[in-house]
């Protein structure tokens, strides 16, 4: 099978190119050099009040850059395809906003570990410059009836925050009365998927397989597991399925609804349904909550939040009463919303000079010692490595997530290849893991390049003596990265994450601290198995949590890709030090 062709210029270049196309056509809107950040162009007008920040991974259009304007949000971060931001330009983005003079900025985060990861290490260092931020998790997913520990999805419902928390910031609320508003509206928002095709990463394969005729009910936006597979219904029937699970009682993520409530509702294209089937789906989600005796004050039809080709739609269901609609109604200036005002394109400059940053330990002159050679070699064999497994882990990401996870450990391995040609490797451990966490920040995106900036730059903090490394603050560093992860990405061992190779790999290491020097290979060796044993222990869980669950029970379940790197990567430094 060959992967879904697409009308860009380049698989790498194309989310550049569309910020540049959609700020190219918009009078409102602003790019910071260097970074894949879309700003209000009148700044300016942010003195004084809140900011509002959001973003994620591309693919999802017009979110979450067409959401940017007066009223809305002042600025939005774009990753990878169906990849969060790295951290360097979340930061970016929070110190431009603080630069114009706003009183706080307030990250609007939609409920994925690798957004929680990066958007959470960003807000950390802006508050140790300085800059008051606070973030708001979006998670309004109706469709587990018992969600994971992780919790419940960001979707589409993200939209409504958007233009509620911007009326709120234009009209000069603080950033805790922001926070506490958007908190209680949360409450009364869920939003459900429906798929009759799957969508595809530019350069990739499908995200998954649903033969013709058959529609899969629950999915995430980035094609993750829905909770159902049946034929294609007719609309009123679909619709019906979709709010009757909407509003189940006996769900622990459904959206009380009664009759006499009043709602908002948001029929989202979800890429590749056509205008008249929208127009019908619209018609009949109408119908259906009328039929229950609950008022539509407001309909929203359109492409809001997509993901991709996916032919498919997700109804957002959210409570108001008249000063929730009174904000909902507010003007506004972003470009995806449809109240706009004419302004001139040609003729103007819409980039924008970044923040300074901190410096990057990447661009730090560096001393050779004894242990660089087997440090190079090291990191060559894990890029090749890595860069061979590529489609391996796209492939086993495809099984229970969105087909990434190869690419994006690729993006970090070509990086540091790079660093590598131009210059020498640091003598001391430490710097070596400062540049190398420095490099996936900036570089590697999504929630791996999250997890190994915290435990590199962990690991850095954590090695004492020049040339040397000491083992229990290398284990000690690894612990709180773990900890980290847990905090920002809700994820604990067991969840399928690099946890569960990770964990068991640090426990086998802690025996450095007390192995004489003829023990520690065999110490090495030990933590090395264990990562691929935690990594093969995933793959039961995968097979629970993913489509093999309802599609086929004799299905081969695949362990998660996220944990099979990390046990790549223990085997080839393994492999090194043997060699040597």
């Amino acid at each position: 099978m060959e992967p879904q062709r697409k009308l860009i210029n380049s698989v790498d270049g194309c989310v550049d190119e569309a910020l540049r196309g959609l700020v190219g056509a918009s009078g409102g809107l602003s790019l910071l050099k260097g970074h894949r950040v879309v700003l209000r162009a009148d700044l300016g007008e942010l003195k004084g009040k809140v900011a509002l920040l959001s973003g994620g991974g591309s693919g999802h259009e017009p979110a979450h850059a067409g959401y940017v304007g007066a009223g809305m949000l002042s600025a939005a971060v774009a990753g990878g395809v169906f990849a969060s931001p790295p951290p360097t330009s979340v930061l970016a983005a929070i110190l431009a906003l603080h630069g114009a003079g706003a009183s706080g900025v307030l990250l609007i985060v939609k409920n994925y570990t690798g957004d929680r990861l990066n958007f959470g290490l960003a807000a950390e260092q802006a508050r140790n410059q300085g800059v008051p931020v606070d973030m708001v998790v979006v998670a309004e997913d109706c469709a587990f009836d018992r969600p994971s520990k992780a919790g419940r999805r960001g979707l589409c419902g993200t939209v409504f925050i958007h233009k509620l928390a911007g009326a709120l910031a234009e009209e000069g609320c603080s950033l805790d009365q922001i926070v506490a508003e958007l908190t209680d509206v949360l409450k009364g928002i869920g939003t459900l998927g429906v798929s009759l095709s799957p969508c595809s990463v530019p350069g990739c394969l499908p995200s998954f397989d649903l033969p013709p005729g058959d529609m899969e009910l629950g999915l995430g936006i980035h094609g993750e597991p829905g909770i159902k597979r049946s034929k294609v219904a007719t609309a009123d029937e679909v619709v019906k399925t979709m709010i009757d699970h909407m509003t189940n009682p006996h769900s622990q993520s459904h959206l009380p609804l009664s009759s006499g409530d009043s709602v908002v509702l948001c029929v989202n294209n979800l890429g590749a349904l056509s205008c008249l089937e929208m127009a019908v789906v619209t018609g009949a989600a109408v119908t259906c909550l009328e039929s229950r005796g609950v008022e539509v004050a407001r309909v929203m039809s359109g492409a809001f939040m997509t993901s991709l080709e996916m032919a498919g739609a997700s109804l957002t269901l959210m409570k108001v009463n008249p000063e929730r609609l009174r904000l909902f109604d507010a003007d506004t200036g972003a470009p995806a919303w449809p109240n706009l005002g004419g302004v001139r394109v040609s003729g103007r400059s819409y980039d924008v000079e970044p923040p300074v940053m901190i410096t990057r330990p990447q661009d730090d002159v560096h001393s050779e010692g004894p242990l660089s050679p087997v440090m190079r070699e090291a990191l060559e064999k894990i890029c090749s490595l890595l860069l061979e497994k590529q489609e391996e882990l796209n492939s086993l990401d495809r099984a229970s997530g969105d087909g990434d996870c190869g690419n994006t450990h690729a993006q970090a391995a070509r990086a540091i290849q790079e660093w590598l040609r131009d210059h020498v490797t640091p003598g001391c451990p430490g710097r070596l893991l400062s540049v190398l966490a420095g490099l996936v920040q900036e570089k590697m995106g999504g929630s791996s390049g999250a997890l190994y900036s915290l435990f590199l730059a962990a690991a850095a903090a954590g090695h004492v003596t020049e040339g040397r490394s000491d083992a229990a603050a290398w284990a000690r560093a690894v612990h709180a990265g773990t900890q980290a992860m847990r905090r920002y990405g809700g994820a604990d061992p067991g969840d399928r994450t690099m946890l569960d190779a990770l964990c068991p790999a640090a426990d086998e290491l802690m025996k450095l601290t007390a192995a004489p020097p003829a023990g520690r290979m065999a110490a090495l060796r030990a933590a090395a198995q264990a990562a691929s044993s935690g990594a093969e222990a995933t793959r039961g869980l995968t097979a629970r949590a993913g489509r093999a669950s309802y599609i086929a029970a004799d299905r081969v379940t695949l362990p998660d890709p996220g944990a099979v790197a990390v046990a790549s990567i223990f085997r080839a430094v393994l492999e090194t030090l043997e060699e040597k």
